[in-house]
């Protein structure tokens, strides 16, 4: 057997470097490249590997510096993402605080169903003394570092201890990677000896080695199941989640609705499966919901999920679906989500699903009522949008002439990308899909605050070709905006429109509807009662930008946004467009409910009034049985 000496970090990016994976005869790269930022628990093993590959050759496995460990977690989950799951990056850091910061990016990916590898360096396996630099002291055992807090929001976690334990954690790391059913992040810790420490490899651990994805089919009673379920329903609906998007499935899912009748309906990682004016299109539901959508699916005989995992959003805290006697069919690749609201479960590639569903139920169509009552739900949210498009707000604008404008400006290949605070449900309700579902790209299985510009940077790499707007509240700016320095490096252009409405929009409008007030949600001084009511704060968020390399716009109504929007469209470097909105400007309500529960008892009459409508809109929860 031909074998190589080299040392465990030398080894293991070469084994990245070698993994493709391959889904419908197309073959990918599975990791294109490694994110990292250098400490002592890296530098010398993987830093070391990764700069004798560069010094072959810089396209092996192509290092990328980053400037936040978290963000460089969302970047890998944007590019994976944008590219149907089907290749990543993989993230290095030291030991300490670098791997802790890895945390949050890891449990976004892992709730997204999102593929990442992560690389923490970790304290010595063999140790020498203790305790090392940033280690843990756990009194109960050595075996414990901060990389155990990894392991709750890793799909697969490992530490490689020993050199012969390398192989064996590498094939199981990419088994989970290029497992859609159980993908997320994927967490290999690296104690730093050992990351340095020599072994003998055999030869064909550094093959070219391919990792085939399959469309697994349907169980045939389960589909035959299916079937008659939606032949007996009188007001079906389709609820099309992120599945439909990863498996490539948009064609399949209009055949399927168009040769039925069945109205679509859309999760926030499945909006953009059907254009905005196709007339079967409902848009968003639930929480988040269009009144087209949420109407349908109140009367719903029967829900049909496709690659939804029916999160509490989606469902209105299982307000959305109020006939007494509705049923659901799931069809999910990822049998823990099919078996949710224990309807008919079908365990399946959403793709492949569709096309057997088509072909079973060809010939049956909805009842004509029932594409009346769509076509009447749809003009009436038709008309929403284009109201709430051309109001104009004074003398601020709102955030929905923000949207407008991006979304006029936009081109049908470009993609929009947002995350938390209050923008995902305005875009979820009201952004107008081109029909292509990767233009749309908003982060809402984790809401995480900060994710907008690394998990933007992580799309425009995985697409070059299209243009990228990524829609930033000053909120989520101010606890990530790092990766702008990241984008200015590698020549990474992005249109970052900075909406400003000194505070956080979103949890002040719920806490004023929870009867609190908008406490704490507003960006002011500390005034002489000792509260936080006095001024608007100083802050500059354009001039930071600035400062971080970007080129910056200051728009102070929309015909200046739509100005600046065109100038960092034919520019070629990431721009910032910085415009003030007003937070109390409302925006059009779907109807539905989230549920987020008020205090019982309270001195506050505002909050003992939003309890007694708290109480009312729980009798209609439901438990889906």
């Amino acid at each position: 057997m031909i074998t190589r000496r080299l040392t465990v970090a030398q080894a293991l990016v070469r084994f990245l470097a070698a993994q493709h994976s391959e889904r419908d005869g197309v073959e990918h790269r599975l990791i294109e490249g490694v994110f990292g930022i250098f400490g002592h628990g890296n530098v010398a093993g993987l830093g070391e590997a990764l700069l004798g590959l560069e010094l072959q050759d810089p396209a092996l496995l192509p290092y990328r510096q980053a400037r936040n460990e978290q963000a460089m977690v969302h970047t890998a989950a944007g590019f994976a993402r944008m590219r149907d799951r089907l290749s990543t990056y993989a993230c290095t850091t030291s030991i300490g605080p670098g791997a802790t910061n890895l945390v949050t990016g890891a449990a976004l990916a892992t709730v997204n169903r999102l593929p990442v590898l992560l690389l923490p360096g970790d304290v010595f396996a063999t140790r020498p003394v203790n305790p090392v630099l940033q280690e843990l002291e756990d009194p109960r055992s050595f075996d414990v570092s901060v990389n155990d807090t990894l392991r709750p929001v890793s799909r697969y976690f490992d530490r490689v201890n020993r050199p012969e334990q390398l192989p064996s954690a590498l094939l199981a790391a990419m088994r989970v990677l290029t497992d859609p059913a159980e993908t997320g992040a994927v967490t290999l810790a690296l104690p730093q000896d050992v990351q340095a420490e020599a072994g003998e490899w055999p030869e064909d651990l550094f093959r070219h080695r391919v990792w085939h994805i399959p469309r697994p089919r349907a169980d045939l009673s389960a589909l035959s199941r299916a079937v008659g379920a939606i032949r007996e329903a009188r007001r079906p609906l389709i609820v099309a989640g992120g599945g439909v998007v990863y498996a490539q499935a948009a064609d399949a899912l209009r055949t399927f609705a168009e040769s039925t009748g069945i109205p679509v309906a859309e999760t926030q990682a499945g909006k953009g499966v059907l254009p905005h004016y196709h007339p079967l299109s409902l848009g968003a539901v639930g929480a988040t919901g269009t009144s087209a959508a949420n109407a349908i699916a109140a009367r719903a005989d029967l829900v049909i999920g496709v690659g939804t995992r029916w999160s509490d959003f989606t469902t209105a805290s299982h307000t959305a679906f109020r006939d007494p006697d509705v049923g659901f069919v799931t069809v999910n690749i990822a049998a823990f989500d099919a078996a949710k609201h224990a309807g008919v479960a079908v365990v399946a590639d959403a793709r492949s699903a569709l096309d057997d569903l088509t072909a079973a139920l060809a010939g049956w169509t909805v009842t004509p009522d029932h594409r009346v009552a769509t076509a009447a739900a749809r003009e009436t949210w038709q008309n929403h949008v284009a109201a709430a498009y051309s109001f104009r707000n004074a003398p601020l604008p709102s955030q929905i002439e923000v949207i407008a404008a991006v979304n006029d400006a936009a081109g049908p290949a470009d993609v929009v990308v947002c995350a938390a605070g209050s923008m995902p449900g305005d875009l979820h309700r009201l952004w107008r899909s081109s029909g292509d579902p990767k233009t749309y790209h908003v982060e809402y299985g984790y809401s995480c605050m900060g994710y907008e510009i690394a998990g933007g940077l992580g799309v425009k790499l995985a697409a070059p070709e299209r243009e990228v707007y990524v829609l930033v509240g000053d909120g989520s700016y101010l606890m990530l905006a790092q990766e702008i320095v990241t984008a200015v490096a590698e020549h990474v252009k992005l249109i970052v429109v900075l909406v400003d409405n000194g505070g956080f929009a979103s949890i002040g409008r719920l806490s004023e509807s929870l009867g609190a007030q908008r406490f704490g949600t507003a960006y002011r001084f500390r005034s002489a009662s000792g509260r936080l009511d006095g001024g608007p704060l100083p802050v500059d968020l354009a001039a930071n930008a600035a400062s971080l390399g970007a080129r910056v716009e200051r728009a102070k109504d929309i015909e200046e946004l739509e100005a600046a929007l065109q100038r960092a469209r034919a520019g070629d470097r990431i721009t910032v467009v910085h415009v003030e909105t007003d937070p109390l400007a409302e925006a059009p309500d779907g109807g539905a409910w989230w549920d987020v529960p008020v205090a019982e008892v309270s001195e506050i009459p505002s909050t003992r009034a939003a309890r007694t409508g708290y109480e009312d809109a729980k009798k209609a929860q439901r438990p889906y049985l």
